[in-house]
């Protein structure tokens, strides 16, 4: 199922909240539902803009890129959803296969495909909840400008919102201008 909205300007600090509590219930509703591993996946997308051309763009190299990857590992897929929203787009993938090991390669492609860094894949479990990177001994993501630790950056506040905008932006740019 795929709901879209028109894109928008800025969105308020009350809508993203009410959007990670939606999200959060959909989680649940699955994982209660399917009893099987669920794949989240949102945008890193700084600033008060989350619905873009450039967004919605980066969101499906991302949603083919994962098809791509359950359908090379043969991973059975239950259910699938993809949320087009003002807050961000969003989408669930329901997997028949060990949490860890979808986690494993979630990170991989996060870590190696030229626009993974702006992806972000969380992987749930019925049984252990939430499946993250310190379970397989990995390091916390980095941050978009420096490369130090996001969440440092993100807290200190490091770097201006504009210029980590900035950075999301010629990320895109420099994906979609290849040759």
């Amino acid at each position: 199922m795929t709901t879209m909205t028109p894109v928008r300007a800025g969105v308020s600090l009350a809508a993203l909240l009410a959007a990670k509590e939606a999200r959060a219930a959909r989680q649940t509703d699955w994982l209660t539902r399917y009893q099987q591993p669920i794949i989240s996946l949102t945008l890193v997308t700084p600033g008060a803009v989350k619905d873009s051309i450039r967004y919605r763009n980066t969101m499906g190299v991302a949603l083919q890129t994962c098809d791509q990857l359950l359908w090379q590992h043969r991973w059975p897929v239950v259910a699938h959803q993809v949320l087009w929203l003002e807050t961000g787009p969003e989408a669930l993938w329901c997997v028949e296969h060990p949490a860890v090991e979808i986690k494993a390669q979630c990170v991989e492609l996060e870590q190696t495909f030229p626009l993974g860094r702006l992806w972000d894949f969380d992987v749930f479990c019925p049984q252990q909840g939430q499946i993250g990177r310190q379970s397989l001994d990995l390091h916390t993501r980095r941050c978009l400008v420096c490369d130090e630790p996001a969440h440092g950056c993100a807290r200190s506040r490091r770097h201006s919102p504009e210029e980590v905008v900035s950075r999301v932006e010629n990320m895109i740019d420099g994906w979609f201008a290849r040759d």
